[in-house]
């Protein structure tokens, strides 16, 4: 049995009891905080996040005109994830400018996360749409695309740090 006093949850699963740890009052000051943070730091980021991953859910109309040039869906996915990498370090350097930001925020928020987040929005339209399929080539496209707008946003950060040294 759970003790009383406690702050978690009990529940039984297979005979086992597996506690949950309950959302406190402080804990949910914490979330929300986070949540502000990002909204209110990457906003256009966070727009081009729910751009893309409904562009990759939705089920693709049948034109028969973009979809004639070669590579064309791999040249689609290589754009979106430039611009959704290329956003999150134009804001970083916003950011980072005024707050001056350690510089693996933008790695890990810029680069990292964006190649995960494509990995899984590949996985997802396996799992949870009947019109879509997962693709090692579109995912080596997401990748490059990142790649490319990570060497730009590092390339206009050292140029951005360089110019306030000299100032």
């Amino acid at each position: 049995m759970c003790d009383a006093g406690e702050r978690r949850f009990c529940v039984r699963l297979g005979g086992n009891r597996v506690y949950l740890q309950a959302l406190t009052g402080r804990m949910f000051q914490k979330l929300f905080w986070i949540i502000k943070y990002f909204i209110t730091t990457y906003p256009l980021s966070l727009v081009i996040v729910a751009l893309v991953s409904y562009l990759s859910l939705a089920k693709v109309p049948e034109t028969g005109v973009v979809f004639s040039i070669p590579y064309a869906d791999k040249l689609v996915h290589f754009v979106m994830y430039f611009l959704l990498s290329g956003m999150l370090w134009l804001e970083f350097l916003r950011v980072s400018c005024k707050k001056h930001t350690p510089v693996w925020h933008a790695w890990v928020g810029a680069c990292l996360f964006p190649i995960l987040f494509s990995g899984l929005m590949e996985l997802m339209q396996s799992w949870f749409t009947m019109n879509r399929v997962a693709s090692w080539s579109d995912f080596v496209a997401n990748v490059f695309g990142v790649g490319l707008a990570s060497a730009l946003g590092w390339g206009m950060y050292r140029v951005l740090k360089r110019k306030g040294r000299n100032q």
